[in-house]
């Protein structure tokens, strides 16, 4: 994603979400975020980190705080989805792309 489609993302609203036994949740989130915000697409947030819990098959149905997290990540992503479609939102002026190399 982050190669071949860079250009076509650039913009799109994103959200991660991670699933997961017990514990890994919180770094396989922040790892998923990270194309996110190397190729300027802004991020859909919630009340709290993307992630819910389940240790079989349909666990996770049973996981109240993360399926409502869930459930305001939908409804935060349809907000952006809608601001982004109404036209309203501009897409911001972006300076030529600056590397540096650290070898001299």
């Amino acid at each position: 994603m982050s190669y071949a489609a860079s250009g076509v993302m650039q913009g799109k609203p994103a959200a991660a979400i991670a699933v997961c036994r017990r514990g890994g949740a919180s770094a396989a989130f922040q790892t998923l975020q990270m194309p996110f915000q190397m190729l300027n697409m802004p991020i859909v947030t919630s009340q709290y980190w993307n992630i819910a819990y389940g240790s079989g098959p349909g666990e996770v149905s049973q996981d109240a705080e993360g399926l409502q997290t869930m459930r305001t990540l939908a409804d935060n992503m349809a907000y952006m989805l809608k601001q982004f479609a109404s036209g309203n939102a501009k897409d911001p002026a972006r300076e030529p792309w600056i590397t540096t190399n650290f070898i001299r």
